[in-house]
């Protein structure tokens, strides 16, 4: 067993459940055994030994002051460090203990500007273990002091909500971290860690004693937190950050409550579909708050972000929004100047927790006081304009500007210009801020004179030349002569170092005035300090009003920056309404349309016109189209201006959709069952307020499961949901439902076909379109001229319900493709049978006619179809076949023999892939 200073280590570190533990050693944080290892493969430090009574550990340091940017990059990487501090005990040895525990979710330093949650989950205790919800939650950002609580009914919501604030931590109650699937998914839709904690935080009692000791007794009842679930979330949060040592409690003054009644759901597929904060690839540019953040300010962008990721249904929050930005983006020349002052502001909800924490400095006081000075020049930006009665003026009267100014000038009074960086070494206050403190600084000046002055003093006395005086950690103060004239100095002089052309001397006058000088050093050290504390320890006090203050900048950012975009791309304010309709006039896909000359589009959704069946080729246009419908209705509830000549958009209680499912097989779960999973949520979820987008449902299994699947959805949303919907597909069997529901109508995506040419227009009218031009898409995709040409020539038979002939392989024998019965090369007559989804052996005659042909639509083929001989031109085109090659009539072969009714989509896409790479 370890004995000194690395058995002190191990037993600090047995101490806490903590991965890794920084234990302070004089002016070094060290590392020892297995922690060592780990730092410095994570950081790349080097690595030494530490012996200890005949064992030998790995060691890794960093300097005392350097260790938080170490910490956060351990934590970066989803570590929990432990920080062990050095302090003197009675007998004057040293010892050790943790005094903190930083943890992704409690780390305050950090360099993201993002919002950085803790979270904590709970279930309902004691009912069955299967249950699903309902859960309670709460958010809190340490780095600002944010703390918002709700509950939720079930674990879709719960994953959109932990979706939406994609907190760094999850604290899972006892009930969750039992639950396999549900941490499972989380870990699958988050980045954050999942601790475990201890699991009394959760209890009632003791969370609600929690909440009421920080936000005060009647609290949850003022706020309208009336769910036990969401207290208890709300409890162990606090216990958690109170055990970590973050000591940022003070600054969580203020509990929220928020509910799903005044918030629009979007869940986290809809997320990822909208690709509101992040793309389909993972990526932030390209994304919706990428496209419309102009924000100057790190609060502004994380505010900005809320807005887009938790739109409101509060008619009366979104209007003054709506006025605000819409005063922005008339005042110009005021918005520029708001957009300069508040380019020169720091984040005062950050600074407000590092004050309560007590680990802010005096350059982040000098940030609060610089911020604080800004107030003024923001009011002045905003008085005297068009702004001056608008709702961006009500934000910044919610700040007491005259706390905020004395705030300010206390400050201004206390703090140096240029502070160092340490703490205890003097220098972080004004000369005049405290008497006590300017006669230690006197005297210590006083004798740093007459040091400053002594080389010379001793020159002129002793007739001395290439004197010096200086200071070092292992001699003090010394004087220094050359050694040409060392043996003239005179008798006081006592030597205590030789140097190779210089001598070191002390006097006891030095002596005398070196201890004085360190004593007043450390008294002036000791005293500023203490002063420094106090003056963060009254700052911390008025946290609130630093995150009034910090929230009014924030949001003065985020409406400037929607003004700014909606100035800059001609957008246009909604005209909000309780009527259920989303009616825009020339819209376009708010992202898309900077990177294009994009083709703008009307829209019509209402009482009587409320499920839109969208037809039209791939490619052509009909997912932007649909996706801006939903953007520009997530736009609106978010407060911000929209992409369109006008638009006027009633309020919706969630927007749901289903986009392309992204493959999870490696998850066990199909592209296909993925599909029907989003789906399901959808109908259980959406409400007759809701906005459904469905971009293709039933393409990942076969036709006609997909038809019967789509077709039901349809009915379904239409009779039961009667939610607005979108419902791209290209199953065309699906558009005579127009002609049988009262609220159905069919658009499509216009196309231009002249002389075999296909343009897609990317228009949008009334109506089916009565083509897929899905073998020109196959052109575009560079899918090889043969099977492009085979393929047109199948499709037309197919529409003209003619036979189709099967052409065999000429390599004879087992040829791959030969048609059995036929020798190679030979051309069999057959006819495709829809309702048996395969090719059926053909007749003589020259056109196989459908009968009995089922009743979802024209142009395909039905059991029981007799077919005709081929005439001789199409023998012709055998002979011609026969001049390919063999590998590219195998392939044909194989085209002609797919079953499309039973082949999915994804599969096919895959095969033609095959096809291509094949003939390439």
């Amino acid at each position: 067993m370890a004995t000194g200073i690395v058995g002190e280590f191990l037993d600090l570190k047995a101490e806490t459940d903590a991965d890794v533990l920084a234990m302070q050693c004089g002016d070094f944080y060290e590392f020892f055994a297995d922690d060592a290892e780990l730092v410095a493969d994570e950081l790349d430090l080097s690595i030494s030994q530490k012996s200890s009574h005949g064992s030998s550990y790995p060691m890794a340091g960093v300097p005392l002051s350097e260790l938080t940017p170490y910490v956060n990059a351990l934590v970066e990487r989803g570590y929990r460090v432990a920080v062990a501090d050095q302090y003197e005990t009675d007998d004057g040895d040293h010892a050790r203990e943790v005094v903190r525990v930083v943890t992704p979710g409690t780390v305050l330093e950090t360099s993201d500007d993002d919002a950085r949650y803790l979270a904590a989950v709970v279930r309902e205790e004691g009912g069955d273990s299967d249950a699903d919800g309902p859960y309670g939650l709460a958010f809190a950002d340490v780095t600002t002091g944010r703390f918002l609580a709700t509950a939720v009914d079930d674990g879709g919501d719960l994953r959109a909500e932990l979706y939406r604030f994609d907190p760094a931590e999850v604290l899972p109650g006892p009930q969750v971290r039992n639950d396999d699937d549900l941490l499972g998914a989380v870990r699958e839709d988050l980045s954050g860690r999942v601790t475990a904690f201890d699991a009394e935080a959760f209890a009632t009692g003791r969370a609600r004693h929690a909440v009421r000791e920080q936000f005060g007794r009647e609290t949850t009842d003022s706020v309208g937190l009336d769910s036990d679930l969401a207290v208890r979330a709300a409890g162990a949060v606090l216990s958690y950050v109170e055990e970590t040592g973050a000591g940022v409690l003070a600054s969580m003054t203020r509990l929220t409550a928020y509910g799903a009644d005044d918030r629009v759901d979007v869940d986290a597929t809809t997320q990822r579909n909208l690709e509101i904060t992040e793309t389909m690839r993972g990526d932030a540019d390209g994304s919706l708050f990428d496209t419309v953040d102009h924000t100057v300010t790190a609060a502004g962008g994380r505010l900005l972000r809320e807005w887009l990721t938790r739109p409101r249904r509060d008619r009366e929050t979104l209007a003054d929004r709506l006025d605000a930005v819409e005063a922005l983006a008339s005042a110009a020349l005021a918005r520029d100047r708001i957009r300069e002052v508040l380019g020169d502001a720091y984040d005062l909800e950050r600074l407000a927790a590092r004050t309560t924490s007590g680990s802010a400095g005096a350059r982040e006081l000098l940030s609060v006081r610089d911020t604080l000075a800004l107030l003024p020049d923001l009011a002045d930006a905003i008085g005297g304009t068009a702004l001056a009665d608008s709702p961006a003026a009500a934000v910044l009267d919610r700040v007491d500007r005259e706390r905020a100014a004395d705030l300010r000038e206390e400050l201004a009074e206390a703090l140096a210009e240029d502070p160092p960086k340490a703490k205890t070494g003097g220098g972080l206050l004004k000369e005049g801020y405290d008497e006590e403190l300017d006669e230690l600084i006197e005297r210590h000046e006083s004798v740093k004179s007459w040091l400053d002055g002594l080389a010379e003093h001793e020159k002129r006395k002793h007739g001395l030349s290439h004197v010096t005086v200086d200071r070092n950690k292992t001699d003090g103060y010394y004087i220094q002569v050359g050694k040409s004239v060392a043996d003239q100095v005179p008798e006081g002089y006592r030597e205590i170092k030789t140097l190779k052309n210089s001598k070191r001397f002390v006097t006891d006058e030095l002596a005398e005035k070196e201890r004085e000088v360190l004593r007043l050093e450390e008294a002036r050290g000791d005293l500023e300090y203490e002063l420094f504390e106090e003056l963060r320890e009254r700052v911390a006090e008025r946290a609130e009003l630093l995150q009034d203050a910090g929230r009014a900048v924030a949001e003065l950012d985020a409406l400037a920056s929607l003004a700014t975009h909606a100035a800059r791309r001609d957008w246009t304010r909604p005209e909000l309404t309780d009527e259920r309709r989303l009616d825009v006039e020339a819209g376009r896909h708010p992202v898309v349309e900077g990177t294009t000359d994009f083709v703008p589009n009307d829209l019509r959704l209402d009482a009587e016109r409320g499920f839109l069946i969208v037809t039209g080729p791939n490619m052509s246009g009909k997912s932007t189209y649909m996706r801006q419908a939903a953007l520009i209705q997530l736009l609106a509830q978010a407060g911000s201006f929209v992409p369109a000549r006008a638009a006027e958009v009633g309020l919706v209680d969630g927007i749901y959709t289903r986009v392309g499912a992204l493959d999870e097989l490696a998850q066990g779960r199909s592209t296909f069952m993925v599909e029907m999973q989003e789906l399901s949520n959808i109908l259980h979820s959406a409400t007759e307020d809701s906005l459904v987008i469905l971009d293709e449902v039933g393409r990942g299994t076969a036709t006609y499961d997909g038809i019967s699947i789509a077709w039901a959805a349809t009915e379904y949303l239409h009779n039961e949901v009667r939610a607005r919907t979108l419902f791209a597909t290209h199953y065309h069997e699906l558009t005579t439902l127009a002609d049988h529901l009262p609220r159905v109508a069919n658009v499509h995506v216009a196309v231009d076909e002249r002389d075999g040419e296909v343009t897609f227009l990317r228009t949008v009218r009334d109506g089916p379109t009565n083509r897929s031009y899905g073998v020109h898409v196959a052109d575009l995709a560079g899918v090889p001229d043969p099977v492009v040409s085979r393929a047109d020539e199948v499709l037309d038979r197919l529409r003209e319900e003619k036979a189709i002939e099967a052409r065999g392989s000429r390599s004879g024998g087992d040829g791959a493709g030969e048609v059995p019965g036929g020798g190679a090369g030979d051309t069999r007559q057959v006819v495709f049978d829809l309702s048996s989804g395969s090719f059926a052996e053909g007749g003589d005659g020259d056109e196989g006619t459908a009968a009995d042909a089922p009743d979802l639509g024209a142009g395909r083929n039905g059991a029981g179809a007799e077919s005709k001989p081929a005439p001789s031109g199409e023998t012709a085109g055998a002979a011609e076949a026969d001049r390919l090659d063999p590998e590219t009539r195998a392939v044909i072969e194989e085209l002609s023999d797919v079953d499309v009714a039973e082949t999915p989509p994804v599969e096919l896409l895959s095969r033609v892939q095959e096809w291509q790479e094949r003939l390439d």
